[in-house]
């Protein structure tokens, strides 16, 4: 049997700067269902945060400057004490970023390029052009090479394993050879990113399907704040190619058929940079009142930039449209429309990034400290994954060189195997019933028409009822058509269904039981936010096979919530 002391899953940014932050002397690991530069961190544009100061415009800036945008874009959700080391973090490891190589824009003298973002007070978005988390990934990458870290890649992990009330391991799925297996750990690190594939349109790679974020919740780990769901304003109309907040941030305008730059009716003194929840529901609400084109989209115009910008500051957008809409935005504007972008919910963690499962953690967007709260701010998500990242790799090894664990026998490894295979054999048996994809394709529907960007009861209540009518066709209809395992999207799609399901159901409880509006969750007939009664958070724990709510008060440390405008 395998076995390490560190195993990370996981090998986009969180991942790699766990495992670059563990401590040498121990086995450490890393899992990854894709070669790790085929990670979603990769698709990250516009830039990470931090308040150096470099802009002419920013040179007041502070990390507490930085909290503070921070908590005010959480719409005063966020665990302040978790923000405030997040943003007091943020200024000496992107020092340490630019000595591992990571090659930033820089500014005429040599120092850092630092842009403007939505939500920001200051412009403090550190970028290498629109590929930001793109040279990150590859830095990050080859510093692992250089460590020899183990990685283990094109293997999906299916199951979490805890033994005596500790973590012990995972059970994974090698896509390469078809087997199922276990391995023993005595630290997991999970860093498995978010679920976007649950929605019909998003920003999110094809591998984002939720699954770490479930394990862990079908292993009792609770999941927190599930119900707040950011979509990104700008992605490419119909294709939901990620236009980088970066196009606004360098001066770009979203217009309406009529020509009108819309934003002023929002957030009249931030206009395109307002957060990304206030823009995406201005966005949507144009569209919905006929004030679009096509009835899809508004269009985001950069033409005034110039060319030589547009090529030197936002290359890859000039590609993206280049090659998937068929036109130049040096020449043309870019139609755009709202897509599902990022989770601000997922596993629950302390900021060690500590489970309430000893020897498991978990980082990235997979994880809820909580320092994005109702709504994240752009260029806060590339912070995330390396500032959390490095301390659960750092926690992860003090728990391991610190304890003595009982470990589980090999019939428990060997019993948890043959549970997955049992599973396998029963969708085996069936020569008829439910293919897996058109499931996933009417849940996509469902969480898009019922649990989108703007919610109402009614509409939740009826999405409960077919996430739950999908899980009994699903459980009891369910069946593999191909018998070859052998890279089989149709065994991990039956594999992942299950966590996709939970999440849904667990999304849509926790918006149905929050009666108010608070950042990316929107309720038409609750429009206001409510503090008295919802400033806290929603944790679901599974139990007795079903989830069960409770909620814990927000960390509030010096900044009192106020109204939130832009």
């Amino acid at each position: 049997m395998l076995a390490h002391d560190i195993l990370i899953v996981g090998g986009g940014l969180a991942g790699l700067a766990a495992a670059l932050q563990a401590d040498p002397s121990l086995s450490v690991a890393l899992i990854s269902r894709v070669h790790p530069l085929r990670s979603h961190s990769v698709a990250a544009q516009g830039g990470i945060n931090a308040a150096l100061g470099n802009h002419p415009e920013g040179r007041d800036d502070s990390w507490e400057k930085h909290a503070y945008d921070t908590i005010k874009g959480s719409d005063f959700l966020a665990d302040q004490d978790a923000a405030e080391l997040l943003c007091r973090e943020a200024i000496p490891m992107i020092y340490e970023l630019e000595k591992l190589g990571v090659p930033f824009s820089r500014f005429p003298g040599g120092v850092i390029a630092q842009r403007p973002f939505g939500g920001a007070g200051f412009p403090r978005t550190c970028y290498a052009a629109d590929r930001t988390g793109l040279v990150i990934m590859h830095t990050l990458y080859e510093q692992a090479w250089r460590r020899r870290i183990k990685i283990y890649s094109e293997w999906l992990v299916v199951k979490l394993l805890a033994d005596h009330g500790i973590c012990q391991g995972v059970v994974v799925y090698d896509l390469t050879t078809g087997q199922i297996f276990s391995v023993k750990a005595k630290a997991v690190i999970f860093a498995t990113g978010g679920y976007g594939r649950v929605y019909l349109r998003t920003t999110n790679a094809y591998i984002n399907h939720g699954s770490g974020i479930g394990i862990a919740y079908k292993a009792g780990v609770p999941i927190k704040d599930m119900e707040f769901v950011q979509f990104h304003p700008t992605s490419l109309a119909n294709k939901n190619i990620l236009i980088t907040e970066g196009a606004r941030g360098e001066g770009g305008y979203l217009i309406n058929r009529h020509g009108r730059r819309f934003m002023i009716d929002y957030a009249p003194q931030a206009m395109e940079l307002a957060p990304r929840d206030i823009v995406a529901r201005a966005i949507q609400t144009e569209i919905d009142r006929g004030n679009g084109f096509e009835g899809e989209y508004v269009l985001l115009d950069l033409r005034h930039l110039g060319p030589e910008k547009i090529k030197k500051r936002l290359p890859s957008v000039r590609e993206i449209c280049l090659h998937f809409a068929g036109l130049d935005p040096i020449e043309k504007p870019i139609p755009i429309q709202p897509a599902q972008h990022y989770s601000m919910g997922g596993i629950a963690v302390n900021i060690k990034g500590e489970t309430t499962l000893p020897g498991f953690y978990a980082a990235g967007e997979c994880a809820c400290v909580s320092v994005h709260g109702a709504n994240r701010l752009g260029g806060n998500s590339l912070l995330e994954t390396i500032v959390f990242g490095k301390i659960a790799g750092h926690e992860a090894s003090k728990y391991v060189k610190g304890s003595h664990l009982r470990e589980s026998t090999s019939q428990f490894f060997e019993g948890e195997v043959k549970k997955v295979e049992e599973k396998i054999d029963e969708w085996r048996r069936r020569s008829h019933g439910e293919k897996v994809h058109q499931l996933l394709n009417r849940l996509k529907v469902v969480m898009s028409e019922k649990v989108g960007i703007f919610r109402q009861e009614k509409d939740l209540v009826q999405a409960l009822e077919e996430i739950r009518s999908l899980r009994e066709a699903y459980e009891k209809k369910g069946y593999l058509a191909g018998h070859c395992r052998r890279f089989s999207q149709e065994m991990v799609n039956m594999l992942e269904f299950d966590y996709m399901l939970d999440l849904c159901e667990v999304i849509t409880l926790g918006a149905l039981a929050r009666r108010e509006t608070r950042g990316s969750h929107y309720r038409l007939d609750y429009p206001e936010r409510n503090d008295q009664e919802w400033l806290k958070h929603t944790l679901v724990t599974y139990q007795d096979g079903r989830p069960v709510l409770s909620y814990e008060p927000v960390k509030i440390t010096r900044y009192s919530p106020v109204t939130r405008t832009y």
